[in-house]
């Protein structure tokens, strides 16, 4: 309320979710068959994105993996200039708070019809990409489709699974799902080791609140495995998005990320300088490889979180712009 956040929606836009028609199959792929996974925190209460992978059978592509990811069609609900579309532009975003969500689109959207839950069949928009066995992405696909989620996980049941001590529920999916999902994985993690990001160590702080609303406490999950898995597969399929469009030549917005400015750098250095470090500053061009040896350094100090929180304070901000200047930090 201080900051004039909406949280109803009018009568008006709320009317017309009782006309939303039913989705058909007509111009979608079943993949209701193939068994995607959601993987999300323990308290997520919708589910935007599922993945799948499996080895790619194609003799031309020895030890190649084919990943699917998919997100909820929100197009199929929210049309063109519709209430809903023109509601959702007045809002520009959903906000989240450490008690709620105030959504960008009604609840019965955001929490059901667009959430990917376990079992229940969603129109969906899939991207289909083929990796060789040494992580580079060899072609992808789009598809508008209609999709079943095989099982809803926490990333703490999923990396349970991935270290060997499966749960009940992920003990019949090992084989026909996470197991694959794994071994894509191993083969994306070993693709991004090669091109260098930012290999920052800095997880999510989460900020836990009393029967009163206020502030309890902040803890810091553990950064798992898992988490790194959907960032890798989502990473990808953004990139195979901005492709898509790029060879359509539409208008596309990029999510970019400018190297370091040299007063920053400098400020860096004078901090490192007080912990017998330095920051190679060479004559070619600065990489992210150059932070990541610093990184690496700093876990054998005392203060190794205040090195990485240094080193993120010295980065440019990401922002997003019809320019593809490219990402430092993930080196893409």
């Amino acid at each position: 309320h201080t900051h004039g956040i909406p949280d109803e929606f009018p009568e008006r836009v709320l009317d017309e979710l009782d006309e939303l028609e039913t989705p058909s199959m007509a111009g979608r792929t079943d993949l209701r068959d193939l068994p995607l996974l959601t993987i999300d925190p323990r308290d997520a209460r919708d589910h935007d994105d599922a993945v799948h992978a499996s080895p790619d059978e194609d003799p031309r592509n020895e030890g190649g993996h084919i990943v699917t990811v998919a997100i909820a069609d929100v197009a199929q609900y929210v049309r063109p200039g519709s209430r809903l579309d023109r509601e959702a532009q007045i809002r520009g975003n959903s906000v989240y708070f450490p008690d709620r969500v105030v959504p960008m689109l009604p609840e019965k959207i955001s929490n059901d019809l667009c959430s990917l839950r376990e079992g229940e069949e969603r129109p969906c928009l899939a991207v289909r990409m083929i990796f060789d066995k040494s992580g580079t992405k060899k072609g992808h696909q789009f598809l508008r489709a209609m999709m079943r989620s095989a099982a809803k996980l926490s990333y703490e049941e999923a990396q349970a699974a991935f270290d060997g001590q499966p749960s009940e529920k992920c003990a019949a999916l090992m084989e026909p799902a996470l197991k694959p999902l794994w071994a894509a994985y191993q083969v994306l993690a070993a693709a991004r080791d090669r091109r260098g990001p930012l290999d920052l160590d800095l997880p999510e702080k989460k900020i836990e609140l009393d029967a009163h609303g206020r502030v309890a406490r902040v803890v810091i999950p553990e950064r798992l495995a898992a988490h790194r898995l959907i960032e890798e597969m989502m990473i990808q399929a953004n990139v195979a998005a901005a492709e898509a469009l790029e060879g359509k030549r539409q208008p596309v917005m990029y999510r970019a990320h400018a190297e370091p400015s040299k007063e920053k750098l400098a400020a860096l250095n004078d901090f490192l300088d007080t912990l017998g470090m330095k920051l190679p500053l060479g004559a070619g061009a600065l990489k992210p490889a150059s932070f990541n040896g610093i990184l690496a350094k700093a876990k054998s100090l005392p203060v190794p979180e205040l090195v990485n929180e240094v080193v993120l304070r010295s980065q440019a901000q990401a922002e997003y712009t019809i320019e593809n200047y490219g990402h430092f930090g993930l080196n893409l």
